[in-house]
Parts: structure tokens; sequence; C-alpha cells
């Protein structure tokens, strides 16, 4: 990627998309530049169920990285506080 969010081609596309597909992810973005690669090298029996999104810029990366609705963040409930009986704090000084 360039300084100006131009999308640059990359090389190896194949084995990152193969790697990405082991991995479990289900959307890959590839730059523009190696649509034709990718279509001549992963024949639809290979990819199965992997969407592949071609982009030029920064800005439709994030358009399609990015989760459009927002998450709520997970809280974990705080656990309830133990006592021993007998226990009793003791300063130390």
């Amino acid at each position: 990627m360039t300084l100006s969010g131009v999308v640059l081609p990359i090389g190896g596309v194949k084995e990152k998309v193969l790697g990405a597909k082991r991995a479990g992810v289900t959307h890959v973005l590839l730059p523009a530049d190696n649509e034709p690669n990718a279509v001549a090298d992963l024949p639809p029996d290979i990819l199965g169920d992997l969407k592949i999104t071609y982009v030029r810029t920064l800005d439709e990366v994030l358009e399609h990285a990015l989760e459009k609705d927002p998450i709520a963040p997970v809280v974990p409930e705080p656990e309830p506080a133990q006592s021993a009986v007998g226990d009793s704090p003791s300063a130390v000084h």
C-alpha cells in the first residue's frame, strides 16, 4: 500500500489464499491488480465457499474489513468475594 492509500499488487496469491482457507478465513481481500493471477491460479473447486473481494484503495479495504454494526463489548461478571470463617485480616508492619 502506498502512502496515498493505493493498494499495490502482491506476490504468492495462491499460497496466501490457500493459507487463509486452511486457517478458517471466509473472506479475503486482494489487490485488484492481482485479479487475473487469482482467477488463473485458483479454480472455483479449490476456493469452495471462500469469498474474494478485489480492492484498489484503503477506503475499500476499510469498508470490507471493519464491522458496520457496533458490537457490544463482553464484560465479565465479577466473582463474589469468598470469606473463610475464622480468618481475620492481620496487618503487617
